[in-house]
């Protein structure tokens, strides 16, 4: 039986009496990561290595934190959706100048190196303020998914983890072992799956063309026709592919009305998903539910 990984394998930080978790992944089998959500308070403190690598989404701010000691430390204000990043096997002081709300995730350091894929260990560097909006999008998906979690979500929950793992290697490896995922002209494997991820998360909410193109890390020019580029569909196209592809799937095996399956899926009312369908299946709700 696969361990799960668990406040055992961190640092210590989420064990301090000023940490007030909202909810964490303990209990659920995860074995490559642990995340944890909460509200922390102002402190200063020095914690021992750990054998996972950490990475700390700010869900709130601007607040000030200062990583080190002495000479060496630095500080920076963090806005609302900065990236702090600390390495597996380092010792770690920190001040955190006021109240926070902050996303922990630990992951193992073999997710890392499987990411890397190469022959040397890749190390990770230290990262304080940063922003990376792909990193950032795939630990709200990791906490959406930890929020609705099902063990059937088991496979993305890997899928996710494994993209985080790939991020921080092509963003942030320290030295010559870091790697870039994306070829040259073309939307990388780790940026379409976050993008991906996205749209299904958010069927049924508008996605700007522009937030898509930030989670990519690309200009929305460039993002648009990349992903045309590499699916043959613009973006829109696509996600509606998505929309009508899971109002199929609900109109099979939920019992809900056709109204609310279609608002679910990103359609304005049951009409609309009926000129979708007939348009690009040449069919209607009503058949599918009935299978003919």
């Amino acid at each position: 039986m696969t361990s799960e990984l668990g406040l055992l394998d961190t640092n210590g930080i989420l064990q301090q009496p000023w940490i007030k978790p909202e909810r964490t992944s303990a209990g659920l089998g995860w074995d490559k990561q642990y995340l944890s959500v909460q509200r922390e308070r102002p402190y200063r403190e020095s914690f021992g290595a750990a054998g996972t690598h950490l990475v700390i989404l700010h869900r709130d701010g601007p607040v000030t934190v200062r990583r080190g000691q002495g000479k060496l430390s630095r500080s920076r204000q963090v806005p609302a959706g900065g990236l702090f990043i600390h390495p597996a096997g380092r010792d770690l002081t920190v001040e955190l100048g006021g109240a926070l709300s902050t996303v922990h995730l630990y992951i193992t350091d073999d997710l890392v190196q499987d990411a890397a894929g190469g022959d040397r260990p890749v190390e990770l560097a230290e990262e304080l303020g940063i922003g990376d909006r792909l990193l950032e999008q795939l630990m709200l998906s990791m906490d959406e998914t930890l929020r609705r979690w099902e063990p059937a979500a088991r496979t993305y929950l890997d899928q996710l983890g494994s993209m985080v793992a790939a991020q921080l290697v092509r963003r942030h490896g320290a030295g010559a072992g870091a790697v870039d995922d994306r070829p040259p002209g073309g939307l990388g494997d780790c940026q379409f799956a976050a993008v991906r991820a996205v749209m299904e998360e958010r069927l049924a909410d508008p996605v700007s063309l522009a937030e898509l193109a930030s989670i990519a890390g690309l200009s929305v020019s460039q993002f648009s026709r990349q992903f045309k580029g590499r699916t043959g569909l613009a973006p829109h196209r696509f996600l509606l592919g998505l929309r009508v592809d899971q109002a199929c799937r609900l109109l099979r095996t939920d019992s809900a009305p056709i109204a609310d399956i279609a608002v679910r899926c990103g359609f304005s009312h049951q009409e609309h998903l009926t000129r979708v369908m007939r348009a690009h299946l040449d069919t209607t709700p009503g058949a599918v539910r009935r299978g003919s």
